[in-house]
């Protein structure tokens, strides 16, 4: 099985365990005299073996990505560089929305607001943010499609 197929797996065992959960929300009381919809202990039982199939699929992966090296490094790291990149990226298209918002003011006597930073710098800054995260991310992706799960 391929690491992308693998992600693939863990991301529809963890939905059909958030369904389960809500499912045995659903059905953890019923009225008196009267049956729950679906057996919860049949539904905790399934839980369980979604649980375990994940938590075995998820050390597959961990361990997959801390072994499998790109000319970037490991895949491991590639995802640690995504995540900061990703935060980076989206705290600055935040600080830069906010400080191009510029108040019109409809008289002279009204208060100017101005930008406190050179926006066009940062935007630079953030492009360059941005295009180093869609190489990182295409690189992860190649890498996913390439690798065999160990």
């Amino acid at each position: 099985m391929k690491l992308a197929e693998a992600l693939q797996l863990r991301a529809d065992l963890q939905k059909r365990m958030r369904q389960l959960s809500d499912r045995l929300c659903s059905n953890a009381t019923v009225q008196e005299g009267e049956t729950p919809a679906e057996d919860p202990v049949a539904l905790v039982a399934e839980y369980e073996e979604c649980a375990v199939q994940l938590e075995e699929l998820i050390a597959r992966i961990n361990r997959t990505n801390s072994e499998t090296r790109t000319p970037s490094g490991t895949l491991t790291e590639l995802l640690a560089r995504r995540d900061c990149l990703t935060l980076r990226v989206q705290t600055y298209h935040d600080f830069l929305a906010c400080a191009s918002s510029l108040t019109h003011r409809a008289t002279r006597s009204e208060i100017r607001i101005l930008s406190a930073v050179p926006v066009p710098e940062y935007r630079k800054k953030a492009d360059l943010f941005s295009r180093q995260l869609r190489e990182v991310d295409n690189a992860i992706q190649s890498a996913n499609w390439t690798t065999e799960l160990l």
